[in-house]
């Protein structure tokens, strides 16, 4: 046989149009889901706006008897230009739901976003018209009992539907037109993100987007009090929402800047240099009440005078000179060759951070401040959705706030951190002075605090503890180990800590750094660390996220793990695989109020005798479980999602659960996000619902456990969702330390976000009837 021929120009072209028509047709898929999301968003909205007009028709054929509850003049100003609202969302929703139902790429939908957007012009009106409607509203409670009964009536049945709310009927919904035309250009950035430039809509959703963003400017004054009236209620304590990095433009030159948004002003703060020990400090550059706040995104043909642009390839070319400044660092600490030459190196390498985390932001807007104070902003384009979607929405964020700082404020001579799984065998310990009761913790840093991994069994009466436990520990962007001693103490001889709670006496601590270099062969390395004349022996071996997180079939198709799901539960004839049904009973028997469930290691031998018995269908595999600590069975159930060939999530809605948490509305994420759930096959479906119940019930013991929803979502969010198909993240040039790349970083983020919306969810409906009850049953 001759030399395998190479791909020829022509077959690549092939190719690269088949990717890009693939990629196309998940584009317009997301498209739909986006559209049912928006349909599901404008269906809520009219039935507030059915809700405020529910008491109008009553009171305006009152008003002709001889026994008016409110004149006629009170009823216009109160409910002021809201039929014409409802008449006009209404005939958008008719419009579009039937394109919707009759679902195709070619569908177009840009016309009726366009003729929306030209009616704005009623908002203008009801927005002018909104504080003395809400005046007269409050004014006609107070001196005029039937109104204020027929007020507590509509109210009842308000919190039914929105049990949260704490405002009477008229201040929640008169000022939901206020909320909605708020949203407008949000709900259009997301559909025009997920519409082709080729797409007969894509101009007319510019159109309607560019009519949205001038009428949201020209009544940013009027709605911004509004706003902060619904967000920051009296007597509430200041809150932050978020903060982030971004670039403000002072004079024609780049500022570093930190910015924090609370629930009544954007402060916007210079970060200090600090000296060895101290805590972080700040010098304010400015701040702005919200209610004074508006600002805009700067047309890039208007930026390109004023701020110059960075490539990307010259973006790229200061990550690599970054990273091989790094390398250097490592390199002259292992010769030790002085501290000099260090020195010069970690000055050059504080240049090109602070070079790159200037030149990055790319995405500009302008933040204006009644009292005429206007500054100019650069930021990645992910931080300017938030800061839109907080103003708008006054909502905490869960994620990525201390990551982003952490990750953005570490210091110089830092590696960059290790992402993967690290193998660490906890040999033996000598140097005790007399025999007790011995055990050892081990605990690694993840974004600026360390965090508790594994524990072996406690060694009784011994002076020369050999434990010779594996553990496989998760690491996130760590960059140390570190290991503590115990001596296990019983009943009084426990020590109480100053709040009262009983802890076993530290006999000694340590750590070793992570160094990426030296970890990077994958290789066993044996280790001392030595601790208050006690060393505890190790073994240590590091796998790269490129690497562990690699979803692998099984090649036995007999067995559970490695195989489908759907193959698993047809031959087992039950809805959730028997080793999720068996781990879950086993955790929640005596695991529920274990400190760090599912984030602490169990022992890697007893995680893969558990793995044998599943797959080969132990009949004791009970018995084996009550016998091993409930670390191992937790492990053992990570172990199982991870190792599945194809995410729960499935490779297929995947990226479009990525997009759907990232929509603004937070109805149509809502509506988007449950379709997509509903929509995985029937397996994948009830054996993550089964689990997302019992997830929630150990975050209900969080007190005890120290597992929040948070917490459980960035221990499950990669293994559920990570797709079973990636691309090599490895460094091209191997002499570069082993790190996880930013898109890495991002998408173990949407992963967790994910996750963590679901679990945040009061309820989330059953497809159907017969899904239900088979959720519910005790056979499952």
């Amino acid at each position: 046989e001759g030399p395998p021929q190479e791909p020829t120009p022509r077959s690549d072209l092939c190719l690269f149009l088949l990717q890009s028509e693939l990629d196309l047709e998940k584009g317009m898929e997301m498209r739909k889901w986006v559209l049912s999301g928006i349909l599901a968003s404008e269906e809520t909205y009219l039935s507030h706006l059915e809700a405020l007009l529910l008491p109008m028709k009553p009171l305006k054929a009152a008003a002709t008897t001889s026994q008016p509850v409110l004149t006629s003049q009170q009823i216009e100003t109160i409910f002021f230009k809201v039929p014409e609202l409802y008449e006009i969302h209404k005939e958008f929703y008719d419009g579009l739901f039937p394109r919707v139902q009759q679902w195709s790429h070619q569908q177009r939908v840009g016309d009726l976003f366009q003729k929306l957007a030209s009616q704005l012009g009623v908002y203008r009106a009801f927005v002018d018209n909104y504080g003395v409607a809400m005046e007269t509203a409050e004014k006609c409670c107070q001196a005029n009992s039937q109104f204020a009964e027929i007020s507590e009536v509509l109210m009842t049945l308000f919190r039914r539907v929105h049990p949260s709310t704490s405002h009477r009927w008229n201040v929640a919904l008169l000022y939901k037109p206020v909320d909605r035309v708020t949203r407008s250009t949000l709900v259009l950035h997301d559909l025009l993100k997920h519409t082709p430039s080729s797409h007969p809509d894509h101009p007319l959703l510019q159109d309607a987007l560019r009519i949205s963003q001038n009428f949201l400017s020209s009544i940013n004054e009027e709605i911004t009090p509004r706003r902060q009236s619904m967000t920051v209620k009296k007597g509430e304590h200041r809150q932050l929402l978020k903060d982030s990095f971004m670039v403000e433009l002072v004079e024609g030159a780049r500022k570093l800047r930190h910015v924090f948004l609370f629930t009544d002003l954007l402060l916007c703060t210079k970060l200090k240099k600090q000296s060895g020990g101290k805590t972080q400090q700040y010098d304010c550059k400015w701040y702005i009440p919200l209610t004074d706040l508006s600002f805009q995104t700067v047309d890039e043909s208007e930026a390109a005078p004023n701020i110059p642009l960075v490539l990307d390839e010259e973006l790229d070319a200061m990550k690599i000179k970054i990273s091989q400044i790094k390398n250097d660092i490592q390199r002259e600490k292992r010769a030790n060759k002085g501290s000099k030459a260090i020195e010069r190196l970690k000055k050059k390498l504080s240049e090109q951070e602070s070079l790159l985390l200037l030149m990055s932001p790319s995405m500009a807007f302008r933040v204006h401040s009644r009292n005429g104070k206007v500054s100019t902003c650069r930021s990645p384009a992910a931080c300017v959705p938030w800061l839109l979607c907080s103003l708008n929405n006054s909502s905490p964020f869960p994620l990525g706030s201390q990551m982003l700082t952490s990750l953005l404020s570490c210091t110089d001579d830092e590696s960059p951190g290790l992402y993967g799984f690290l193998n660490v065998i906890v040999h033996s310990a000598t140097g005790f002075k007399q025999s007790s009761n011995l055990y050892c913790t081990l605990e690694v840093d993840s974004f600026g605090y360390f965090v508790n991994k594994a524990k072996t069994r406690v060694y009784r009466d011994t002076a020369e503890p050999n434990w010779n436990e594996e553990f496989e520990i998760e690491l996130e962007g760590s960059q140390t180990l570190r290991i503590l001693c115990y001596e296990k103490c019983y009943n009084k001889t426990k020590i109480t800590k100053e709040d009262g709670e009983s802890t076993d006496r530290i006999m000694g601590k340590g750590q070793v750094q992570l160094d990426p270099q030296a970890l990077q062969d994958r290789d066993w390395q044996r280790t001392v660390i030595a601790m208050n004349g006690i060393e505890v022996k190790l073994s240590v071996k590091f796998t790269s996220r490129e690497f562990s997180l690699k979803r692998m079939p099984s090649r036995k198709q007999t067995g559970v793990f490695g195989v489908k799901i759907a193959v698993v539960t047809k031959r087992e004839r039950s809805k959730v695989p028997y080793i999720v049904r068996q781990c879950v009973e086993e955790i929640e028997r005596r695991g529920m109020e274990e400190v760090g469930i599912y984030r602490v290691s169990g022992v890697a031998t007893d995680i893969q005798a558990l793995k044998a018995a599943f797959d080969v269908n132990n009949k004791d595999v009970s018995v084996m479980m009550s016998e091993m600590d409930v670390n191992a069975i937790a492990g053992t159930l990570k172990l199982y999602f991870r190792e599945l060939p194809e995410p729960l999530f499935t490779d297929e809605f995947y990226p479009n659960f990525a997009e759907g948490i990232a929509l603004s509305d937070p109805v149509a994420k809502e509506s988007c996000m449950l379709n997509l759930l509903l929509s995985l096959p029937e397996a994948n479906l009830l054996t993550f619902l089964f689990l997302l119940d019992h997830l929630k019930r150990v975050a209900e013991k969080e007190t005890v456990n120290k597992m929040s929803l948070h917490n459980l979502a960035t221990v499950f969010g990669p293994t559920l969702l990570r797709p079973s198909e990636k691309e090599s993240k490895l460094p091209a040039n191997p002499s570069q330390p082993i790190s996880m790349t930013d898109s890495w970083s991002l998408e173990v983020m949407s992963q967790v976000q994910v996750l963590l919306y679901f679990l945040q969810l009061e309820a989330i409906p059953a497809p159907d009837s017969k899904r239900q009850s088979i959720l519910f049953s005790t056979e499952v």
